[in-house]
């Protein structure tokens, strides 16, 4: 579960990134979170990642209260949240297969946990053909897979997915987020944060909204407009 409990966030330069906002997600939805630039998206994400800490409020993420976690909980936190980014993140000298196993080495995982994990993953987004290749020898969509099975590889609870189909043509997005959900439908939670208008409405779900730093709307079946298009 992900919940924020009248957070505010001031950066020490006095900007005011979040003001007062409260919002629950429950185990296995799927929502988007949607704003213009400088709403306050990134900073939610790195709230509920830990990299920053509120200035007020509470932060619950998988039940760890991240407004008052130590630091040698943080890498327990986060191997229950796989994050998923717009520029993929990939490791160029690695293949596909390198690149997810990576991720499973950075937690301890063994070498036999990995032999079984990691073509399991590869299969589920469509890679289990393309473990030998390398990042850039696959299109954009391919390699937000890659990103997609490395996020999912130590078996998260919940998946934020900041702007993934940013960088993609409209067809290749749409690809993602079916793959997004087939994901939520196996029972982990999925947050995507975006900007992009006409892929939130076409999905008819959850969708919260923020607008300087203001929780301004939270519906089901949302619909958004961004005005900055």
């Amino acid at each position: 579960m992900i919940q924020f409990d009248n957070v505010t966030m001031v950066y020490g330069t006095g900007t005011k990134a979040l003001q007062d906002v409260s919002l629950q997600i429950k185990d296995g939805e799927f929502a988007f979170l949607v704003g213009p630039s400088g709403s306050g998206k990134s900073t939610i994400i790195k709230l509920l990642t830990a990299e920053l800490h509120p200035t007020k409020g509470k932060v619950k993420v998988n039940n760890y209260d991240l407004d008052r976690i130590k630091k040698k909980q943080i890498p327990y936190m986060r191997r229950t949240v796989g994050v998923i980014f717009q520029d993929f993140r990939l490791i160029r000298q690695k293949t596909v297969y390198e690149n997810v196993a990576f991720a499973m080495r950075v937690v301890g995982a063994s070498e036999k946990e990995i032999r079984k994990r990691v073509p399991y993953v590869l299969q589920l987004v469509g890679l289990d053909e393309k473990g030998k290749r390398f990042p850039d020898e696959l299109s954009g969509g391919e390699q937000q897979r890659v990103a997609i099975a490395r996020a999912l590889v130590n078996n998260p609870s919940t998946i934020i997915a900041d702007e993934p189909t940013g960088n993609l043509d409209p067809a290749r997005s749409l690809e993602i987020m079916l793959l997004l959900e087939q994901i939520n439908a196996l029972g982990t939670t999925v947050l995507i944060v975006t900007h992009e208008a006409d892929m939130v409405n076409r999905f008819h779900r959850r969708v919260i909204a923020i607008d300087e730093g203001k929780l301004v709307s939270d519906g089901m079946d949302g619909y958004y407009i961004n005005e900055e298009e």
